[in-house]
């Protein structure tokens, strides 16, 4: 009886053994990306033997409660597991263990390699595995198995120049935040980039307040010569250059000429190459996608992140495109030879005898190819059934930008013509596209880009007659306020942040309420003009295009090896701290300064209500507080509607917080707009102006009466009407 119990147990311990000698013998790799959308296209082209989840982005990282940098020990970061991040971490701890091999394929940029870093920090102790990293340019199933054939080392100097941004950036906001809440107001915050860009948009604002237009004008006049009619302008009179201040110049004029001989004095037709452009970098993306399609930047690289990370095509998961953070236009060797291949089977007239080559920017990190599709073989018009409108919209100028930029150039052919009357010329002109070149893939390019205007047939000496003149009014135009596009076209020229942080710099600032956007310009707000106001003024090193420039000259020389990060930190770090410390002690407070008595009575306890700045900017709040808390929005204008004794204030969509103006008597009266009330009135019909825009006039005031036709112009004298 005890030998047969003693034979049974000692059988089953040796299956448990085999078992588990099984179990270990089984290869298991763990592939860690940061988003889950990766992870499903990456785990579908690996297959059997693999398992790949995601980190979510940043699992360690420096708390939101405290500085968390040693300052007296070289200023170590003190990191911690993110919150509500503990659970995740733990899960991928546990899969670690089951793992023979761990593979860290977080982003190849430096915050992807800080990403690995913490990870396998993480990792290490709770595995018996290796833990490698691998890096791609694109989610295609030959480069992810060529990835993971070939893992390398965490790049530590790559690391070490994340860590250097993270810890300057967080002793730049935890200095001058407190400041700003001693001094202005509790809740602010000042980021070292973003207070740049909040600077260069102020100074904008304030170019485009002082501009003062002036009046000029301009003349056309319609020709006929047989049953040809065409139009020309006045390029010059008496030889010399137009410049026509008033109605009566212009008059004076035609007075002159309109009965004069006209005849075609010149003809010339020019020739005129237009290259193809490189394949697209961040900003040359979100500047083409803002002004093309409209998008916002942080829209743009919304749907581009879809685009690279997956979408299903057919029964394949598919990433579209190569890795959308680069501010490199260099392409790989292979995808020349696909593109070049594709070329010369639909468009073999337009393909070049050898690759275009593009320099690449100075100071582009050059870790990534440009943006390109994976396969040009998906066309937009051929996966358009599976896309979004919104991801066909930017995969079409991703693809049409990278093809066109290796075909042959086109050609635009431009005729001119000259007709003398008197002692005035005037010119007419058209353009046509010769050679298409690499138009020929531009779908976007209309038929009205393809030729502009028309031209009779003429020749010179030909006398043709003056049916008809039409002067008009402008006046010039001051400075554009920043878009999206061009205030990123502006940190790029000026070398301030970098690709990744392009979009992430605009929406701090409006999420901030430091800016709005108001028809796609970016105005700042009075809470933004005032902190810029005092950042400028008391750190003018420290705000300016040139730190910020020399910084991140700086950091590349950290991720090259040639400057230790530390010592980088510790150069900027102590005048600087001197200098916050001095203008703590030395500045004068502005809180309650912008605080106003108003005739405006609490509808709650019949106390006089002031007007605050808040974090959304001015608003009413009863003087009775903290007894009474009530607030109310300040009235932009008296509401049209006939009968209707309320006023227009700002409210908000309750579904994407979007601003719009509504009467105060909601929901007795309903009537809203969506263009701004500017506080002035018609002198036409009395119903309140708001500021429009569109390309032709700019910014302008318009009458938001229907029925009135009324177009502010800087010649009319309108005075603010008072508030009641």
């Amino acid at each position: 009886m005890t030998e047969t119990k003693k034979s049974t147990s000692v059988k089953k311990t040796k299956t448990t053994k085999k078992s588990t000698t099984t179990k270990k013998n089984k290869k298991s790799t763990l592939v860690i990306v940061e988003s889950p959308a990766k992870a499903h296209t990456i785990e579908k082209y690996l297959g059997p033997g693999y398992t790949v989840k995601a980190s979510m982005g940043h699992l360690i990282d420096l708390p939101k409660s405290r500085i968390a940098i040693d300052i007296d020990n070289n200023f170590e970061p003190e990191y911690i597991t993110v919150r509500g991040k503990a659970k995740l971490l733990k899960e991928l701890q546990k899969d670690a263990k089951k793992a023979t091999t761990v593979l860290l394929a977080s982003d190849n940029d430096r915050e992807g390699e800080a990403i690995a870093w913490h990870l396998r920090n993480a990792l290490q102790d709770q595995t018996e595995g290796t833990i490698k990293r691998i890096v791609f340019n694109e989610i295609t199933p030959v480069a992810i198995k060529e990835a993971v054939k070939a893992p390398g080392d965490i790049d530590e100097d790559k690391v070490n120049a994340q860590k250097a941004r993270r810890v300057l950036d967080r002793l730049v906001g935890y200095n001058l935040s407190p400041l700003l809440w001693k001094k202005v107001k509790n809740g602010l915050s000042a980021g070292r980039v973003q207070s740049v860009a909040l600077r260069l948009i102020c100074e904008r604002e304030d170019a485009v307040e002082h501009f003062i237009p002036e009046e000029y004008w301009t003349l056309e006049a319609d020709f006929i010569k047989g049953k040809s009619k065409f139009s020309g302008e006045l390029i010059s009179y008496k030889s010399e250059k137009l410049d026509l201040k008033t109605q009566s110049a212009v008059d004076a004029i035609i007075d002159e000429i309109k009965n004069s001989t006209c005849v075609v004095s010149d003809i010339k037709t020019s020739d005129k190459t237009v290259r193809p452009k490189p394949a697209f970098t961040t900003s040359k993306m979100q500047q083409v996608a803002a002004n093309r399609l409209g998008f916002t930047s942080r829209k743009t690289m919304q749907v581009a992140q879809q685009l690279y990370e997956g979408v299903n095509i057919g029964s394949s998961r598919v990433g579209l495109i190569t890795y959308m953070r680069t501010d490199s236009v260099r392409i790989a060797q292979s995808a020349l030879d696909d593109v070049r291949d594709w070329i010369s089977k639909n468009y073999p007239n337009d393909l070049p005898p050898e690759p275009i080559q593009y320099a690449v920017g100075k100071g582009a990190q050059d870790a990534h190819e440009g943006i390109r599709p994976t396969y040009v073989t998906y066309t937009p018009d051929s996966v358009k059934e599976y896309l979004t409108k919104d991801q066909f919209r930017l995969y079409s100028i991703i693809w049409e930008r990278f093809v066109s930029s290796q075909m042959n150039n086109a050609k635009n052919r431009t005729t001119s013509i000259e007709i003398t009357a008197g002692d005035a010329v005037f010119r007419l002109s058209a353009s046509k596209i010769i050679e298409k070149g690499f138009y020929n893939v531009i779908k976007l390019l209309s038929s009205k880009e393809e030729q502009t205007g028309s031209i009779p047939s003429l020749k010179v000496g030909e006398e043709v007659k003056a049916q008809s003149f039409y002067p008009e009014q402008h006046f010039t135009q001051g400075p554009a306020r920043y878009t999206d596009a061009s205030i990123v076209r502006a940190l790029e020229e000026k070398g301030i942040g970098r690709p990744s942080t392009y979009a992430p710099i605009i929406s701090v600032l409006l999420d901030r309420y430091y800016v709005t956007r108001s028809n796609k310009q970016l105005v700042p707000t009075t809470l933004g003009r005032m902190i810029s106001k005092i950042l400028v003024e008391s750190f003018p090193e420290v705000i300016s295009e040139k730190f910020t420039a020399d910084v991140e000259t700086d950091l590349d020389k950290v991720e090259q090896h040639e400057l230790v990060w530390n010592t980088m930190i510790g150069n900027f770090f102590t005048p600087f701290k001197q200098l916050v410390d001095d203008v703590m002690l030395k500045q004068e407070s502005v809180k309650g300064a912008f605080d106003e008595p108003t005739d405006q009575v609490c509808d709650k306890c019949g106390k006089p209500m002031v007007k605050k700045l808040g974090r959304f900017g001015y608003f009413l709040a009863c003087s009775g507080f903290p007894e009474c808390h009530n607030t109310r929005s300040i009235p932009l204008a008296k509401c049209p509607v006939p009968g209707c004794d309320g006023e227009i204030v700002v409210r908000k969509s309750k579904g994407r917080g979007k601003e719009f103006y509504g009467c105060t008597n909601y929901p007795k009266c309903t009537y809203i707009t969506h263009f701004k009330p500017t506080g002035q009135y018609c002198p036409k019909c009395g119903w309140f102006l708001v500021e429009k825009f569109d390309k032709k006039n700019g910014t302008y005031k318009s009458c938001i009466n229907p029925d009135c036709d009324y177009l502010h112009s800087a010649e009319d004298d309108i005075a603010d009407v008072p508030l009641e």
